[in-house]
């Protein structure tokens, strides 16, 4: 407060101004942790996105994989209902033989466009299958993306902790982990 030409300084507001006057010892020592605290929580920020952009691009792959196999299933009932058709005319064609000629063309037809149904139903299948593995691929990223931020976390927790006890051990720990997290998160970015 300094309202009346009397003013109160905190601990934190000592500590500060005595940084910005270019403090040594100690306050270096400080300064550094709480750069590279700044860092790691700007690049753990970053793996954070990237982690929920990667999940929610598996959510919309697994999406269109169910999409695409539930298009199949339809081809594949349509298949069926032709192949009951041709059964019936197969039948008739036994049952009817003065409709002979009727009927082996329904089955010619009900034949040819079976063929085609079925290439379009194996077709939907085949994508089905590669949305599927795009949304395994990017759920495995994902879990590296987590992986890594939560490595980070853990290093800005020892960063804290450093800071508070004044532990050099700590401090291995602390640079040791915000490494390994980079690590683990260029592994996601190459998709390993």
């Amino acid at each position: 407060m300094s309202g009346q030409g009397f003013h109160v300084h905190g601990p934190h507001d000592h500590e500060l101004e005595h940084a910005a006057h270019g403090g040594h010892g100690s306050d270096s020592h400080t300064s550094s942790i709480a750069m590279f605290t700044a860092i790691i929580a700007t690049v753990g920020a970053l793996f954070g996105y990237m982690g929920g952009a990667t999940q929610a691009n598996a959510g919309l792959y697994k999406n269109n994989a169910a999409i695409k196999k539930t298009e199949a299933s339809n081809q594949w009932n349509y298949y069926q209902a032709k192949s009951s058709k041709q059964n019936l005319s197969e039948l008739a064609l036994e049952l009817a033989p003065g409709k002979k000629e009727f009927y082996q063309e329904e089955i010619k037809r009900y034949k040819g466009e079976k063929s085609e149904i079925k290439a379009a139903a194996e077709k939907l299948e085949a994508e089905s299958k590669r949305w599927d593995e795009q949304s395994d691929e990017q759920m495995h990223q994902h879990h590296r993306w987590a992986q890594a931020t939560t490595v980070l976390q853990v290093s800005i927790a020892m960063a804290a902790i450093a800071l508070l006890t004044r532990k050099k051990w700590l401090e291995y720990v602390m640079y040791g982990a915000g490494a390994i997290g980079v690590v683990v998160g260029g592994l996601a970015a190459f998709h390993i």
